[in-house]
């Protein structure tokens, strides 16, 4: 199968499906089997697949296998965020876990201990849990998102969730839901009924490290085409520059990238942006440097932040900071709010002259982006 399939597509690597036998009678899961036409195993409902080789080491192949599972936890939680900077009190709601597409940044690696896909089936127990939490707390927005530990739309042809989430989402008073991805996968968008209450969002990068560190992933050109036509369909949507790395051409390499996209896309449409530079847990490095020997940018300096994972100097993150803040400040509609993700004070002075608490803090300035609800 040819790369530009796979990018299209990312969903396309699995191989096999595997089914726990708990939720082989649902009829959700009968639906993704028979869309999917992959060979299908039935394993005990804590099994799990037998896929060669020690963790992370089977990652690769682990990524061919898709397991179809109920999860037994809790659906809808708080982003687990850090009190030493600064966060947007997004709401995560789990749908499963690891992504098809494959980063050489992907924090994802050193956070699981397994090497396969798991997408979670008991639609049924999300749906009313979210129902739930929503309606406990009706006077506040919700701002959701299904990014936090997988890609929203990577499996979106095989599991049509979208198609579920998107119209119950449009139906909540307090609620909104941001669909982040790096695939193209939006046809099961089109002609949803979301009201509104939906925000598309793309991860960007410099083409030089999307090309090079984002395997698997649409490309530039496939992502903010993708993006135009959910701006067609009436979705809001939302861009976040995260990771951004330090690499040779970084200036034109971003600034290409942002050209492009507002060449590409109505600036009107875009309800934020959002910036973080390159930061991983420790373990993460020894983990990539064995899976992707040719990548290179673990190599340069890096200190401890506070919330113990490995960061650029503060000067090198607020001159990369500066440089493509300004950049978009060229390009951006009034509406749109531009926010760090995961800074302390002192970089958003020096940015943007500010520090987010004299603005209502994050929460309340992305709650005011959506002027539209």
């Amino acid at each position: 199968m040819n790369s530009l399939h796979l990018a299209a597509d990312p969903a396309a690597i699995i191989r096999q499906l595997h089914v726990a036998s708990d939720c082989l009678h649902l009829p959700y899961t009968q639906e993704i089997i028979a869309r999917s036409g992959l060979p299908v195993q039935i394993i005990g409902e804590r099994d799990c697949p037998d896929i060669a080789g020690v963790y992370p080491a089977n990652l690769s192949a682990g990524k061919r296998h898709l397991v179809l599972c109920a999860n037994r936890g809790a659906f809808f939680k708080p982003c687990p965020g850090t009190k030493e900077y600064r966060c947007c009190d997004y709401q995560v709601l789990n749908i499963g876990m690891n992504c098809p597409m494959d980063c050489v940044y992907c924090i994802l690696q050193s956070y699981l201990n397994n090497p396969w896909l798991s997408f979670f089936v008991n639609v049924e127990d999300l749906f009313s849990e979210l129902a739930s939490k929503l309606a406990a707390r009706s006077e506040q927005l919700f701002r959701i998102g299904t990014g936090e530990f997988t890609d929203s739309l990577a499996l979106d042809r095989l599991t049509h969730f979208s198609s579920k989430l998107v119209p119950f989402i449009g139906q909540q008073a307090n609620a909104v839901l941001e669909l982040q991805t790096k695939s193209a996968n939006i046809a099961n968008l089109q002609h949803l009924d979301h009201c509104g209450r939906t925000i598309v969002a793309w991860s960007l990068n410099s083409p030089a490290i999307m090309h090079q560190e984002e395997l698997r992933t649409a490309t530039l050109a496939q992502r903010l085409n993708a993006a135009r036509h959910c701006a067609s369909w009436g979705y809001r949507l939302a861009f976040h520059f995260d990771p951004i790395i330090l690499h040779p051409g970084w200036q034109e390499g971003y600034q290409n990238t942002i050209r492009q996209l507002f060449a590409t896309v109505p600036a009107e449409a875009i309800a934020w942006i959002s910036l973080g530079a390159l930061r991983y847990l420790p373990s993460l490095k020894q983990i990539a440097a064995a899976r992707f020997p040719f990548s290179r940018f673990f190599y340069q300096p890096f200190i401890d932040g506070l919330d113990g994972k490995r960061r650029y100097f503060r000067s090198e993150r607020v001159a990369m900071y500066r440089f493509i803040v300004r950049e978009l400040k060229c390009h951006v509609a009034p509406s749109t709010c531009l926010y760090f993700c995961m800074e302390n004070d002192t970089v958003w002075r020096e940015v943007f002259g500010f520090s987010p608490i004299e603005r209502g803090g994050i929460p309340a300035m992305l709650d005011r982006s959506l002027h539209w609800l």
